[in-house]
């Protein structure tokens, strides 16, 4: 079987609305999201605005990074340090990161099988860590039984923030990610769903919560100029005991976002018909599992995993070998050391260890694909018989 030769890092190019909305920015010199003209609303307004509505939430914030983000709500939503938060023991770096950056301690939570965060694990780790706010990740886009956890931090008074940073575009029986709890979290970096290079967006409908995090961004006392936040009244004291910790997004960047937003959809259809090209292949093997998705879940795939349970560590290594030499990037989030985006608990330092044998057996064999929309359907009916050969042999 011939290699593959496409690029696993090649993104699609911005459109060209958005590279004319750009040049707009920077010929008129106004960059910065309060810089504006007389009877101007600045981009990241107008961009605040239009996810606000794409969303369904009643308050939006452009901020400089997913991960400032991330950092912003659990401020906002009182985290202090010394504070426990609940997150799930398989993520990326930022989340606990985030969590650590405000000086509070991750709470790690198994997951299954199915790539989503064990519900039952999670009750036993709220009764023993006391811990009141679980930042979910949705990592790499599988979504838990919303319902379910929801009423699980109800019962428990557990605050929930959403890491969207895989989600944004998906949905739990029609409920868009982001809108179960106090805050959606979204990013806009490259390898992400629409691409500013670096950005992130953070949903809300508490009002308090989303004036606490719009000064905690660097608004200074320009909030009225948010057009996708709360009225004025309610930043009456807020504004005055909440600190500035600089983040925003900049105008050029909202201009970028605004144009991929309209193709938003269209683009989740793209990246699921090319999800569905590879999985319906790789479920036919036998030696590979491929996570469930329930019918409640509309996700977006713009990246595809799946567990070889039966691999030795050896074998792992071999397979993600062999595959690259054969033009297919395979990321193995089993492998002792992190390499570059790929990471797992026991390499964050910077977290109290913890014993999470159920996530450890899942990583041990899970293995992770980016799906670029560069890659046609053919391309990835490729890359999966190239996968599936491989398997067979390992």
């Amino acid at each position: 079987m011939q290699p593959f030769t496409g690029n696993f890092t090649q993104q699609e190019p911005i459109p060209e609305d958005a590279i004319a909305a750009a040049v707009a920015v920077m010929r008129g010199g106004r960059l910065h999201r309060y810089n504006t003209g007389e009877g101007e609303i600045a981009p990241a307004s107008r961009l605040e605005e239009a996810y606000a509505r794409y969303q369904g939430a009643k308050y939006c914030l452009a901020c400089a990074s997913g991960g400032y983000a991330l950092s912003v709500s659990l401020r906002a939503a009182g985290v202090r340090a010394g504070d426990r938060v609940l997150t799930n023991g398989f993520t990326l770096a930022p989340v606990p990161g985030a969590i650590a950056a405000v000086g509070a301690e991750p709470v790690l939570v198994e997951i299954t099988r199915d790539l989503v965060i064990d519900l039952d694990h999670l009750e036993r780790r709220i009764a023993d860590s006391g811990a009141r706010v679980l930042m979910l990740s949705h990592m790499r886009g599988h979504l838990v039984d919303m319902d379910a956890l929801c009423a699980l931090c109800e019962a428990t008074g557990v605050t929930l923030i959403e890491d969207c940073a895989h989600t944004m575009g998906a949905k739990w029986n029609g409920r868009a990610s982001g809108g179960f709890g106090l805050a959606g979290c979204f990013s806009t970096q490259t390898y992400k769903h629409i691409n500013s290079g670096e950005g992130g967006l953070l949903t809300s409908d508490d009002p308090e919560f989303m004036a606490r995090a719009i000064m905690m961004s660097g608004s200074y006392m320009l909030y009225e100029r948010h057009r996708a936040a709360p009225p004025p009244e309610v930043f009456e004291t807020i504004r005055l005991e909440t600190p500035n910790m600089s983040g925003r997004m900049d105008n050029l960047r909202a201009a970028i976002l605004l144009p991929q937003l309209e193709t938003l959809d269209a683009n989740a259809a793209r990246w699921n018909a090319r999800y569905e090209a590879i999985a319906s292949r790789l479920s036919q093997v036998n030696a590979l599992y491929m996570p469930h998705r329930p019918p409640e879940e509309f996700f977006v795939a713009s990246s595809i995993q799946f567990l070889a349970p039966g691999f030795s560590p050896q074998d792992c290594e071999g397979f993600v070998a062999r595959l690259k030499e054969k033009g297919v990037e395979l990321k193995w989030f089993g492998a002792e050391e992190p390499v570059a985006f790929t990471s797992n608990h026991r390499s964050w330092h910077y977290v109290p260890a913890q014993d999470l044998p159920q996530t450890d057996a899942i990583l041990a064999g899970l293995f992770d694909m980016r799906l670029p929309l560069t890659f046609s359907i053919g391309d990835c009916a490729h890359i999966a018989d190239l996968i599936a050969a491989e398997a067979g042999m390992s």
